[in-house]
Formats: C-alpha cells, sequence, structure tokens
C-alpha cells in the first residue's frame, strides 16, 4: 500500500461502483435533479483524454418528440441488426435494448468536429478520439451508479442519420445514446447474462503475459 492510496472504505466504494455499474435498460421514470446531472457531467469531464483534445460532446434531448424520433431510429437499426443475426434473430428481437421513452433524462455523446487536426497521440491511432470519449462516458456511468441512477448506452443507430438529425457539423459523429435515470433495481448481473444471450469469460481468460496467447 502506498501513502497516496484511498483508506479501506473509499477503496471498496470504488470497487464496488465498478462492480456494480449495469448496462440498464429498464428505468422508472422519474427526474434527475438538475445539481445531480451537472455532477454527472462534470465527472465525464475529468476523464481523460489524448493529447488533453477533450473530443466529448453531449446534447441533452429535452425535446419529447425529438426523443421520440431518435427512438424511431434506434428501432430501424434494430430490426436491420436481427436480420443480419440470422438464425438468432428471434432471439434478439425479445430484448430489451434502449429504455429512451422510459428513463428521466436522454443525452447524446458525440465526437468533436475537426479531429484530424489534433496530432498528439492521434498519429499512428486516431481512433484515439473514440477512447478518450468512451473514458467520459464510463465516468458518468460510474458516477450515475454512486447517485442511484441507471444508465444505458445504446448504439443501436446509423450515425449520419443521428448526427442528422441532430444538426452536427460535417465530421462530427454522434457514438451513443445516453439513457439515464432512477430504476426500480439494478441487475444482479450483466442484463445479456440474465437473458441467457451470452456468458462473461473469465480475466485468466484474456490475460497473458509478453506474447500474445501466452497465460501467466
Amino acid at each position: 500500500m502506498t501513502d497516496n492510496a484511498f483508506s479501506a472504505d473509499e477503496r471498496a466504494a470504488v470497487y464496488r461502483a465498478i462492480a456494480e455499474r449495469r448496462d440498464m435498460r429498464h428505468f422508472s421514470g422519474g427526474s434527475v435533479e438538475p445539481e445531480v446531472l451537472r455532477r454527472l457531467l462534470e465527472a465525464a469531464h475529468q476523464a481523460p483524454s489524448v493529447g488533453l483534445m477533450q473530443p466529448w460532446r453531449f446534447i441533452r434531448i429535452s425535446d419529447r418528440s425529438l426523443r421520440g424520433q431518435i427512438q424511431g431510429l434506434v428501432e430501424e437499426e434494430r430490426i436491420r441488426t436481427a436480420e443480419a443475426l440470422g438464425e438468432r434473430s428471434d432471439d434478439f428481437m425479445k430484448l430489451k435494448v434502449e429504455g429512451i421513452n422510459d428513463c428521466a433524462e436522454v443525452l447524446v455523446a458525440a465526437l468533436m468536429d475537426d479531429r484530424e487536426r489534433h496530432i498528439f497521440g492521434r498519429r499512428t491511432l486516431p481512433e484515439m478520439d473514440m477512447a478518450s470519449l468512451s473514458c467520459a462516458i464510463q465516468n458518468l456511468w460510474l458516477a450515475a451508479r454512486v447517485e442511484g441512477l441507471g444508465m444505458g448506452w445504446v448504439s443501436l443507430f446509423e450515425p449520419q442519420a443521428l448526427a442528422d438529425l441532430l444538426q452536427l457539423p460535417p465530421g462530427a459523429k454522434p457514438l451513443a445514446v445516453l439513457c439515464l435515470g432512477p430504476v426500480k433495481a439494478f441487475y444482479p448481473a450483466p442484463m445479456l447474462v440474465l437473458e441467457g444471450w451470452a456468458q462473461e469469460r473469465a480475466l485468466d481468460e484474456l490475460l497473458y503475459e509478453n506474447y500474445w496467447g501466452v497465460s501467466q
């Protein structure tokens, strides 16, 4: 243990938030107080970013009709995804993939425009802008869990269609529709595990030493 470590209780709280974070699809309406929403967005804004480019842009969707149009785009992609899944299409269509019309808040997380001018850390890995935005989303997710709020990341949409709907400038790209708000309960395990869609793999199966595929 180093001198810079948190206390035992503080460490336990951090690890609990990580362990209990869930990709939520079931919401119970309600609201998110403005000061809480601000805290969550400040947490997102404190994420690390390559070259300190801070590529994240968040759009709060307060217009209910616009929210409905976003849900329509998600439904269109849900059907396309089911078709692409072939023999698993029926099982997929039984899954609840979003809570856009049920949650208290909808946020769209997007990558900024004019990203090509940011070279620091991106010359060989331009996708680090997406990694940076993902860190911001994860910060928001963990902060939401600490506040007792659920959050779900919806990626079932055609990016350009959503960009056009929200009047994003050329070059900007939406990465996530985030459903946020009170929930009756957090899933005891990832929803896709509970629904029998997929199984989690143990860490040791994904951990190598020195070379790919070489276990410790």
